[in-house]
């Protein structure tokens, strides 16, 4: 049983965690704390509709119990960006139609930020050639990168098209972008 000061700060504010030890993640953030931006999709761990950012790195928040993040940083889609002002992610899969019907939006942005972090700390993927060299971000790279993420509608060259956009920026911008 976690303590009653057992807290989590999810997009920069400090939430008590659920006292039910059964509660995943993902239904913490959206029926308790009304962060619905993240979706629940196949509840296995399959789709990736519900990846969040925890500590910075990308998690399926159906597949982890809320009590396991005491002390954690949760970040959601909802502190990405806004519809007023977009983060540079979201305005590329605008620009590149990287969705369709949306479902499936929130989990591949966060997603796709977590990948730009590992692709800047030079973390390998099943698909980096070179284990002694910094990654390239190749469209197989970043298809291997996203394959947690499904999209249902099928725009995976579009949300590749997208990443490319962003990570080429990035570079221009000496990872000032994402």
């Amino acid at each position: 049983m976690v303590s009653s000061t057992a807290m989590a700060v999810v997009n920069g504010v400090a939430n008590p965690l659920p006292a039910d030890p059964r509660r995943t993640l993902l239904e913490w953030l959206r029926e308790d704390l009304g962060l619905t931006g993240t979706k629940k999709g196949c509840d296995h761990g399959q789709c990736g509709a519900c990846t969040v950012l925890v500590e910075g790195r990308r998690i399926n928040s159906c597949l982890s119990l809320a009590q396991l993040h005491d002390g954690d940083e949760i970040e959601t889609i909802e502190a990405i960006g806004t519809p007023d002002k977009l983060a540079p992610l979201q305005r590329a899969f605008v620009t590149h139609d990287g969705f369709q019907c949306g479902y499936c939006t929130p989990g591949q942005i966060c997603s796709a930020k977590a990948l730009m972090q590992e692709l800047a700390d030079g973390w390998a993927s099943a698909q980096t050639e070179d284990l002694t060299a910094r990654p390239s971000p190749t469209p197989e790279e970043l298809r291997e990168r996203m394959s947690g993420n499904i999209c249902r509608c099928g725009a995976y060259s579009n949300i590749i098209a997208a990443l490319e956009e962003v990570i080429a920026a990035d570079a221009d911008h000496q990872g000032t972008v994402a």
